[in-house]
């Protein structure tokens, strides 16, 4: 890897200063959730539908991008990548706090995904080469549990900004976005893939786009059209056919998008997997707090994302704790341990909440056990993949497992919707304990795929 000198700077402080539009980044995937009354009710006119895609919108195209996006920022450069992706997305968040209109917002929020699926691979990219080989796994533990936290941390967040306005949610992306900015234009090092060769086959690059893109609007709004509609098949049909010109493409042309030959390592097809089950819980145990706080129990969105505040805090105690123990321990064994906690935190929410509320004695336990394996799960995958790959490489391992980790949320959502739809309130309780089996099971495959990494050739440093 060849790297262009620049000012020296401290690893830790790097990390710290990139990390902030990383937690940005992953924050907006959940934040704007809770916000979602408050957006129908300051724009009365848009119907459900058109008020969907403020949310669907950033989460398509963030998947979309995320594989293109990382190929390229190892060609071009990652220092220049985070900086254009950072800038996109803090624009867009000005844009969309700005918004006079529904059409403006998410065309506004398109283009905040845009810039989230470039930062987000580019920073870990920018990161690691400050730090010695020795370190690293430790420091990609640390940066999967800022994204771990970032995500959890959106309903809390979002909660409490929303009592001032929705569209706070999104200018406290702006002066994260600039302090984030201003360090990396001044202190951070350019680095890139020296054996890269060029431009990726662009065909390949729309196709896989497409495909993501595809499989992603199908997830999300299958419920809405209906599973067997003549609308969900087309997009299922057309995120099959996209995909499959993308392999194909990708297995003859000389500068791929998707790298076929990574997804052949057995740690790193593992890890994704392990990404994409274990997200499908995540997503939908945020979501099903929301929905359940508010809905089942009645509390308000303050007193909800309040409530929801401990996950995130038991997240980075976890996270933590993963960085400094995961490389001694294995970090797939750690990945595995934090599966069976999120599980096992889901499965006692199921038996023991009920329609009266008692969030101390039953809702509180669970949320510290789901977050402590939040916190160990989410570094882990992250590192299994990274390290199945080699230096010239990262921001591209970093794309593929995140597109993942994107298309397992969407699924977990469309699943979890699916299951508990719109029960009344006395057969609640019945549907949200289908919706948490399912997350159980997600999170157990999760972590089973993480242990299978312990039991696979170790990778070769290239």
């Amino acid at each position: 890897m060849t790297t262009q000198t620049s000012r020296a700077t401290h690893p830790w402080r790097t990390f710290l200063f990139v990390s902030i539009g990383v937690f940005a980044s992953l924050l907006d995937l959940f934040i704007v959730n809770i916000a979602f009354p408050d957006l129908q009710a300051d724009f009365p006119a848009a119907g459900l539908s058109e008020l969907s895609w403020v949310l669907n919108g950033y989460a398509i195209v963030f998947a979309a991008l995320l594989v293109p996006a990382g190929r390229m920022v190892d060609l071009y450069g990652r220092k220049r990548g985070f900086i254009v992706g950072l800038t996109v997305f803090t624009g867009a968040s000005l844009a969309c706090a700005a918004a006079s209109s529904v059409e403006t917002l998410v065309a506004a929020r398109l283009l905040q995904g845009a810039g989230a699926a470039i930062l987000g691979p580019a920073s870990l990219g920018v990161v690691l080469p400050a730090f010695a080989p020795r370190a690293r796994p430790a420091v990609i533990a640390a940066w999967a549990a800022v994204g771990a936290v970032g995500a959890a941390a959106g309903p809390p967040l979002g909660g409490l900004l929303v009592q001032a306005g929705w569209r706070w949610v999104f200018l406290v992306n702006v002066p994260l976005g600039l302090i984030s900015l201003g360090y990396a234009a001044r202190r951070l090092r350019e680095s890139r893939d020296p054996n890269g060769g060029g431009l990726p086959d662009l065909v390949g690059t729309l196709a896989l786009m497409t495909g993501v893109a595809a499989l992603t609007l199908a997830l999300v709004k299958g419920r809405a059209w209906g599973w067997t509609d003549m609308r969900t098949s087309l997009v299922f049909g057309l995120a099959a056919t996209a995909t499959a010109t993308a392999v194909w493409r990708s297995a003859r042309h000389r500068v791929p998008v998707l790298e076929l030959p990574m997804l052949r390592v057995p740690s790193f097809a593992l890890a994704v997997g392990s990404a994409m089950a274990f997200f499908a819980a995540f997503s939908a145990l945020i979501l099903s707090g929301v929905l359940f706080l508010t809905q089942v129990w009645g509390h308000s969105v303050v007193r909800a994302g309040l409530e929801l505040t401990a996950g995130p805090l038991a997240a980075l105690v976890a996270a933590g704790v993963a960085s400094r123990i995961g490389p001694r321990l294995g970090m797939g064994t750690l990945g595995a341990i934090g599966g069976a906690l999120v599980a096992a935190g889901i499965g006692l929410n199921a038996v023991r909440l009920g329609l009266t509320p008692d969030y101390l004695g039953t809702y509180l336990p669970g949320q510290v056990i789901g977050g402590l394996g939040v916190g160990l799960a989410m570094p882990s995958f992250t590192a299994v993949a990274v390290a199945a790959v080699g230096p010239a490489r990262f921001s591209t391992a970093i794309g593929i497992s995140s597109m993942f980790r994107q298309v397992g949320g969407a699924l977990g959502v469309a699943a979890f919707v699916a299951i508990v739809g719109t029960p009344a309130h006395h057969d609640a309780l019945d549907a949200y304990r289908d919706g948490w089996t399912f997350m159980v099971l997600a999170a157990l495959v999760g972590g089973l795929l993480m242990l299978g990494t312990r039991f696979v050739p170790a990778p070769v440093s290239r």
